[in-house]
């Protein structure tokens, strides 16, 4: 592992652009970067580190304030370990609720597509039925026509 990264190097590691790098800088997310000789910012390994925790955290919609309040432990050394255990809990509880939350919707979400194939196989299967007869559906709405209003389970099934 190099001693330390270019912000370009940093940047395309994480997948995120310049600006979102010195946006993090001046929201006092990341320690303060290190300038080389010519004065060019650059990351050291653990600047990385504390960089992937914070991408991560953001990813799973920790606050900015939060963040900033969970890197200023991590700049205050390892007094603060317990006080940031305590931090990592409390996002672990509210990220636990949301998955749990989101599990629901894509429950729902999953017994709106299988009533919806129902009702294309049923449509199907009439269609079929009565293209053997005169070869038209005679103008019939589709079965399900209408359903769509009355609710997001309502009788739907």
């Amino acid at each position: 592992m190099p001693d330390y990264y270019t912000p370009g190097e940093t940047a395309r590691r994480f997948g995120v652009s310049l600006d979102t790098l010195r946006y993090y800088e001046r929201e006092g997310l990341l320690t303060r970067v290190e300038r080389g000789a010519g004065g060019h910012r650059r990351y050291r390994a653990s600047d990385v580190e504390l960089l992937d925790l914070v991408r991560c955290l953001r990813d799973t919609d920790m606050p900015i304030a939060r963040l900033r309040e969970f890197a200023e432990l991590v700049r205050e050394g390892d007094a603060t370990v317990p006080r940031r255990v305590e931090v990592l809990e409390r996002h672990e509880e509210r990220l636990a609720e949301r998955i749990a939350e989101l599990v629901d919707r894509q429950a729902a979400i999953r017994h709106k597509i299988a009533y919806y194939r129902g009702v294309l196989a049923a449509a199907e299967d009439a269609e079929g039925a009565a293209g053997g007869a005169d070869g038209a559906a005679g103008g019939r709405a589709p079965v399900g026509a209408g359903a769509e209003g009355r609710g997001a389970r309502g009788s739907e099934g």
